[in-house]
């Protein structure tokens, strides 16, 4: 009775050791092999946004070996990578319609097909994947890098108000396509009804129409009337000189400029006092 008890006893000390140990190994938290990221970048009048596993290179031939040329890869780890627009754009000049779609690639040493894919589950399932469920299919060249990138990057590059470049950088590949909104039917209607009514948004309206070299002179109306909403708002005063600079009014745009020194050094803002300055010395030079 003696030892069965002392067995007992041993028996129950090594169980509850061991459940300790699962607790605590539970509670553990390490480095995830390929951490998630989510990048946003403001584009156009919404947003892009990529969520991704990173992968790394960790002394591996990536492409041609880890990601074989000529087979569909989920271009990235773990989950479905995904790229979501918050409007309607053109990619390589193809229409896609707002909303979020997984990012699949065909790799090949001197070209890439890159698929947008309805079905976000698919993962790395590629062996389940249907050509059907294709939103876009494009090819694109891939250049190579002068320096390895050990941790595969995506990258909203070269943001312009409409257009940008989503690049993909790992090993010493590049590989990178086009995005384009159309907002300026949008902003020129929205303008268009805006400034005939109570809003009147002079200084947002002058600026896209300086920004887009559209008509100046009404672009110079605009800006003197948010002038006389607010001014000392050299902001807007320094505008007013850009766009007589480009109208090559060169005396009005210094005028104009000297105005904006003043008020900026009365704000303690040096900034503004620096680009005032640049137009001067550019204006002087005709």
């Amino acid at each position: 009775m003696k030892n069965t008890t002392k067995l007992m006893s041993v028996f129950l000390g090594s169980a509850l050791t061991i459940m300790s140990f699962s607790v605590t190994a539970q509670q553990l938290k390490v480095p995830a092999p390929s951490p998630l990221q989510t990048i946003k970048q403001a584009f156009a009048l919404s947003d892009i946004t990529i969520e991704y596993s990173r992968p790394g290179v960790k002394n591996r031939v990536i492409f041609g070996d880890v990601v074989p040329f000529g087979k569909t890869w989920r271009t990235g780890a773990n989950q479905t990578t995904k790229i979501t627009f918050g409007e309607d754009v053109k990619v390589e000049g193809n229409p896609v319609t707002a909303g979020t779609y997984g990012i699949y690639s065909v790799p090949n040493k001197d070209s890439w097909d890159i698929m947008l894919y309805k079905d976000l589950t698919l993962a790395g399932n590629v062996a389940e994947y249907k050509a059907e469920n294709e939103v876009l299919r494009f090819k694109v060249k891939p250049a190579a890098l002068s320096s390895k990138v050990e941790t595969l990057t995506f990258n909203v590059a070269d943001v312009t108000p409409s257009s940008a470049n989503i690049e993909l950088l790992w090993e010493q590949t590049r590989v990178a396509f086009s995005v384009v909104a159309d907002i300026d039917s949008k902003i020129m209607k929205n303008i268009e009804s805006s400034v005939v009514k109570d809003s009147k948004p002079y200084f947002q309206a002058a600026s896209y129409y300086y920004e887009t070299n559209k008509d100046l002179k009404q672009a110079l109306g605009w800006v003197d009337k948010a002038i006389e909403q607010n001014p000392k708002a050299y902001w807007v005063v320094l505008l007013k000189a850009k766009i007589q600079a480009k109208l090559k009014d060169n005396k009005a745009a210094i005028t104009t400029a000297e105005q904006v020194i003043a008020l900026a050094k009365e704000d303690k803002n040096d900034d503004y006092v620096k680009m005032a300055e640049k137009l001067i010395s550019e204006a002087k030079k005709g």
